[in-house]
Formats: C-alpha cells, sequence, structure tokens
C-alpha cells in the first residue's frame, strides 16, 4: 500500500508508531549527557503518561504539515513527540485530585491513581521540561534560529496566554459559569492554542513563506475549535467505556459549555462549519494536504 493510498486510520496509525518509537528512545534508563541519574520511578511513571495509548493527533498534525512543506521527516517525528509529551504532562496534571480529578485516561487509571500523587506531580513537570530539551537539541533541527522559533512559539502556546492560562480559566468555570465569549476564548486556549501549534510547527520546520505558515495557522485554529466542540458534544453523549474516561463531567461540576448553551444540534451545525473552514484553507495545497483534510472531518465525526 502506497501512502498516497492509506486511509486515515492507517496513516494515523504509521504516525503515532514513528511518534512512540521516538518517544521509547528518549524514554529509556539510559542516562544522558550531563545527566546524573534517572530515578526509575519517575521513568516509570513518566513512560506510564505518555506511552499509554491516544491517537497522537497533535504529532500527527505536525507531520502532515511538516511533509505538505517538505520538511525533513525525522525532526517532524521528534517535535511531535516533544508535542506530545507537553500534552501528555498537562492530561496528567488535570486528572490530579486538585484539579479535574479523573480516576480514569484512555481506559486506563490516570498517573496519580496507578502511582501516586506526587510522582504524578513530578512525572508532569519532567515531561514539560523533556518538551523543551527535545526541540532545543540540535539533533531535531540543525537551524538554530528554526529552533528558537519553534521554542517561543511553544512558550506562548503552552503557558500564561495559552494552555496554563485556559486550564485556570477552566476552573473558575466551575464557581463563576462565563458567557459565550468566555467560553470560546477558554475553550481556544485550553484545547486549540496547541493544536494550532501543531500545525503552525511543521511550517515552522520547513522555513515555509509567511502566507503558507499563517494559512497552516488559520486550519489549527478552526480544527481546535472542532476538537474542543466535539469532546464538549461527547460529554454529553458518549459512553465512557468507549471514550475512555469518565462523561457527563461537565454538567456535573456545573461548567457551561457552548453544547450545554445551544444543544447538540447547533454543535453539530457548527462542526460541520469549521470542517468546510479548515478544508477551504488547504485548497491552495492541493491534493498534497488530502490527510489534513481527512483529520478535520475526523476531528469534528470522532466517537472517542
Amino acid at each position: 500500500m502506497t501512502s498516497e493510498s492509506m486511509s486515515l486510520v492507517d496513516r494515523l496509525a504509521e504516525r503515532a508508531a514513528e511518534i512512540e518509537s521516538v518517544l521509547d528512545t528518549i524514554l529509556t534508563a539510559d542516562v544522558g549527557e550531563e545527566e546524573i541519574a534517572r530515578p526509575a520511578n519517575l521513568l516509570a511513571a513518566m513512560r506510564y503518561g505518555v506511552l499509554n495509548g491516544g491517537k497522537r493527533m497533535r504529532p500527527f498534525l505536525v507531520m502532515e504539515t511538516a511533509a505538505l512543506l517538505g520538511a525533513d521527516r525525522s525532526a517532524a517525528a521528534r517535535v511531535g513527540a516533544a508535542i506530545e509529551c507537553l500534552h501528555c504532562y498537562s492530561l496528567i496534571h488535570d486528572d490530579l485530585p486538585a484539579m479535574d480529578d479523573d480516576d480514569m485516561r484512555r481506559g486506563q487509571p490516570t498517573v496519580h491513581v496507578a502511582f501516586d500523587e506526587a510522582t504524578a506531580i513530578l512525572a508532569g513537570d519532567t515531561l514539560l521540561t523533556l518538551a523543551f530539551e527535545i526541540i532545543a537539541s540540535p539533533q531535531t533541527q540543525a537551524d538554530g534560529e528554526r529552533r528558537i522559533e519553534l521554542i517561543y512559539e511553544l512558550t506562548k502556546a503552552s503557558g500564561i496566554g495559552g494552555m496554563a492560562g485556559g486550564q485556570a480559566l477552566d476552573l473558575a468555570a466551575e464557581t463563576t459559569p462565563p458567557d459565550e465569549a468566555g467560553i470560546i476564548r477558554l475553550q481556544a486556549m485550553k484545547t486549540g492554542a496547541l493544536i494550532r501549534y501543531s500545525c503552525e510547527a511543521g511550517a515552522i520546520l520547513a522555513g515555509a513563506a509567511a502566507s503558507d505558515r499563517e494559512r497552516l495557522r488559520r486550519f489549527g485554529e478552526a480544527i481546535g475549535l472542532a476538537f474542543q466542540l466535539a469532546d464538549d458534544l461527547l460529554d454529553v453523549t458518549g459512553n465512557a467505556d468507549a471514550v475512555g474516561k469518565a462523561t457527563g463531567k461537565d454538567a456535573a461540576h456545573g461548567k457551561a459549555t457552548l453544547v450545554g448553551l445551544h444543544g447538540e444540534q447547533w454543535a453539530q451545525k457548527q462542526l460541520s462549519g469549521l470542517v468546510q473552514e479548515a478544508t477551504q484553507l488547504l485548497e491552495p495545497f492541493g491534493q498534497s494536504a488530502q490527510y489534513l483534510k481527512l483529520a478535520a472531518r475526523f476531528i469534528a465525526e470522532r466517537d472517542r
């Protein structure tokens, strides 16, 4: 089977296998240069938190946008692995009792349940710093300016104005429900920022033209909105066993969502519009963007 004839499921699996191979190689017991030791329990928790399944959608977006623009495949895989480390750190911390207090993630006990809270905090902390170590390494990208740009954009996507700030707004929303504009802002930060970065990172790696980079950034924003809207819909309609985590949490915690405000039918219509917008943004790239177009639809129509 050629890569051109693969289904999206096959393509996702191929990319996920590449990312997991990189992660498995990085998360070994071998002590790295200028390291003193790698505590076994901490390493085990990190591996448990990262190598426990998942669609690897964010790394997939990095690799596909990088391939679209002719960037080095191994570099894209390493940046994808870094983003997955950062994403999984956020999941480990979000699941803690002080945050969302979840016992199940991807159909398995969460890290703080499988290990303990202190180890889960340290595992998240270490995965966060590891993400930046991977991107900063010359092994990832020889061009120092591109590495700096990748790091700079990731700090914005993951920090106070991005993912972490979005989680803070999400926690605050349990006591003071935001209006519609507030919900959109929260979701664009908590979920959308890292998805947007995943699409833009491929363009940065490729040294792409500003117009292509902006187009992929806007594509990432559209599918980021779709991802969170689909997630909120699954929280209402999904089955916990199929989804791999608890459902019905938003209503139980009194969290305002766009699905809660407008209903399921409205959400489905919005998702359709976001897929159309995302697809149109990719039209200038032609058939080369086929898997990104399929991914946009998959994100909107997923059932887990």
